[in-house]
C-alpha cells in the first residue's frame, strides 16, 4: 500500500512559476492571456513535493528542450535548489493534438450548436484534459508529489507551449 503524500507540514506549494521565454510559441494575445490565467490558477490551488525536499514553497521553471522534453528546475523562494527533473513529451503528443482539435470543435459549436452538442464537445474536452493530468502525474511519480488540480494546471501550462495562433 502506497503512503499518501504529506502536503500538510513543510509548505509544499508552488508559489512561482516561470516558463522559459525561449520556450514559448508565438501566440496572440488571447493565447497570452490564456497562459496567464493558467500561472494564476496554478499559484492559488496546487500541492507539489518534490521527492527529497524537506519543505517549500517552490519556484518553478519550465522549459521545453528542442521540444521533446519538458524540464522542471525547482528551487525554493529562497533561490535554495530542490529539483532538477525531465519529462518526455513523446506520450502528451497525441493527447495535446486532440485537445487542441477538441477546443477548437468546441469554440466553434458555441456560434452554431444547441446547449447539448455544446456540453457534450465540453464533456469530451474535460475528460482528454483529465487524461492528460493523470499522465502527466504518473509522468512525475518518481520525481515528485501532486495533486490532482496540481497536474490539471500544469497540463494546461504544458498545453501552451504547443499552440500556436490560428
Amino acid at each position: 500500500m502506497t503512503e499518501e503524500p504529506d502536503f500538510e507540514t513543510g509548505d509544499h506549494r508552488i508559489a512561482e512559476f516561470h516558463i522559459d521565454d525561449a520556450s514559448l510559441p508565438v501566440t496572440s494575445v488571447e493565447m497570452q492571456h490564456e497562459r496567464r490565467v493558467a500561472i494564476f490558477d496554478l499559484i492559488e490551488d496546487n500541492q507539489f513535493k518534490p521527492h527529497g525536499s524537506p519543505s517549500g514553497p517552490y519556484m518553478v521553471r519550465l522549459a521545453l528542450d528542442e521540444g521533446r522534453r519538458l524540464q522542471f528546475d525547482v528551487n525554493t523562494t529562497l533561490g535554495v535548489p530542490r529539483a532538477h527533473f525531465s519529462v518526455s513529451m513523446v506520450p502528451f503528443r497525441r493527447l495535446v493534438k486532440d485537445y487542441f482539435l477538441i477546443c477548437e470543435s468546441y469554440h466553434n459549436a458555441i456560434r452554431t450548436a444547441t446547449s447539448a452538442q455544446i456540453e457534450a464537445i465540453d464533456m469530451g474536452r474535460r475528460g482528454l484534459h483529465n487524461e492528460g493530468s493523470r499522465l502527466l502525474a504518473d509522468s512525475l511519480r518518481n520525481q515528485a508529489d501532486i495533486s490532482f488540480n496540481t497536474s490539471r494546471s500544469l497540463f494546461t501550462l504544458i498545453c501552451s507551449l504547443h499552440r500556436r495562433p490560428t
